[in-house]
C-alpha cells in the first residue's frame, strides 16, 4: 500500500468525517476495492479506522482520532507545525489544518511570516513560494541575480534546500553553469523566477557554515560608539559579548569586520548615530565618503 495513499485517506477522513468507499476510491483515484484492502492495512496497524454497512454507512475514524502514535515528540510537533505555518500561503491552508489535526493540534496559527520589504509588498512572498515549489517538485530554476560584486546575470540551478540565517532567507542549489554548489540571497534573485524541466540529480549541498575567521589581511579591528537611540538595533546586529554599555547611555561595540566595501555601506547606515574610535584609516575613509554624499545632495 502507498504511503502516501495512506497519508491522504487519513486526511480525508479527518477532513469530511464518514465518506463511502465510493467517494474515497474517487478521490484517491483508485478501486472500491483498493480503498478497503487499505482500511483493513490500516487498521491491522493500529489506525482505528472501521467501516459500517447500510444506510448511513461508511468508512470512518473513530472520534477523537490522532495521529499519537506518530514517531514525533510534542516538541517536534509544534516545530513542524510552526515551520510549516511560515512556510505556508493561502492555498496551503488545508494542507496545513489536516496536518495540524494529525498531531491534535489546533493552535499551529500562532507563527505567521512575511518576507515582503516596504514598497513590495508581494514579491518575496512569490519568489519564495516559487523556490519552495520548485524544490518540493523537483524542477530546475532560473532567475536572474544580483551578486554581491554588483554584477547581475543569468543563473540556471538544481533548487536543493531553504534556510533562514542571520535576519534573512537563502537558496542553497546545484549551479548548472558552474559546476558546483552556490548560496543565493532571497531578495537578491529578480522575478521572473521560472520553473523548468524536472531533475533527477541527487544533491547533497554542503551544510552552510558559520563565517570562520576572517584572513589577518582582510580583516578590519574596530572600536564603534553608538548613541543611545540606536541600542535597538545595535543588540540586533551584534552580540551581547561586544557591547559595552557607557555612562552617558551609549553603546560602545568592539568587533572585527572583513575589509570590503560593504563595510563602508554598513557604517554609514547608521548615519550620525556611529562614531569610529578606531582605527583611524577607518574613520579617516568613512569621513571622506560621508563628506562625498553630503557634496551630491547638497
Amino acid at each position: 500500500m502507498s504511503v502516501n495513499r495512506q497519508f491522504q485517506l487519513i486526511c480525508l477522513l479527518l477532513e469530511r468525517g464518514r465518506m463511502t468507499a465510493g467517494a474515497l476510491a474517487e478521490a484517491l483515484e483508485v478501486s472500491p476495492r483498493t480503498v478497503l484492502r487499505d482500511v483493513d492495512a490500516l487498521s491491522a496497524a493500529g489506525v482505528p479506522v472501521y467501516t459500517a454497512q447500510g444506510a448511513g454507512g461508511g468508512v470512518a475514524l473513530m472520534d477523537g482520532y490522532a495521529l499519537d502514535r506518530a514517531p514525533f515528540t510534542d516538541d517536534e510537533r509544534q516545530r513542524f507545525l510552526a515551520a510549516l505555518a511560515g512556510l505556508s500561503g493561502q492555498e496551503d491552508a488545508g494542507t496545513l489544518a489536516k496536518l495540524s489535526a494529525l498531531f491534535a493540534r489546533q493552535d499551529a496559527d500562532w507563527l505567521r511570516v512575511h518576507l515582503s520589504r516596504w514598497g513590495d509588498p508581494d514579491r518575496d512572498d512569490e519568489t519564495f513560494r516559487r523556490l519552495r515549489e520548485a524544490i518540493l517538485e523537483r524542477r530546475s530554476l532560473r532567475f536572474s541575480y544580483a551578486s554581491s560584486p554588483g554584477e547581475t546575470g543569468a543563473r540556471h540551478v538544481l533548487p536543493a534546500r531553504l534556510i533562514f540565517r542571520e535576519r534573512a532567507w537563502y537558496l542553497q542549489a546545484f549551479d548548472a553553469d558552474w559546476e558546483d554548489y552556490r548560496t543565493f540571497r532571497l531578495t537578491r534573485i529578480l522575478p521572473p523566477v521560472e520553473a523548468g524541466e524536472p531533475f533527477r540529480r541527487r544533491l547533497t549541498p554542503p551544510d552552510l557554515e558559520p563565517e570562520r575567521d576572517i584572513p589577518p589581511l582582510f580583516r578590519v579591528e574596530a572600536r564603534l560608539r553608538f548613541s543611545p537611540d540606536l541600542a535597538c538595533r545595535v543588540h540586533d546586529e551584534f552580540g551581547r559579548d561586544r557591547i559595552t554599555p557607557l555612562p552617558d547611555g551609549s553603546l560602545l561595540v568592539e568587533t572585527v569586520f572583513p575589509e570590503d566595501q560593504r563595510l563602508y555601506g554598513y557604517l554609514l547606515s547608521f548615519g550620525p548615530g556611529v562614531t569610529v574610535l578606531a582605527p583611524d584609516t577607518l574613520r579617516k575613509r568613512l569621513g571622506e565618503l560621508a563628506g562625498e554624499i553630503a557634496r551630491q545632495n547638497a
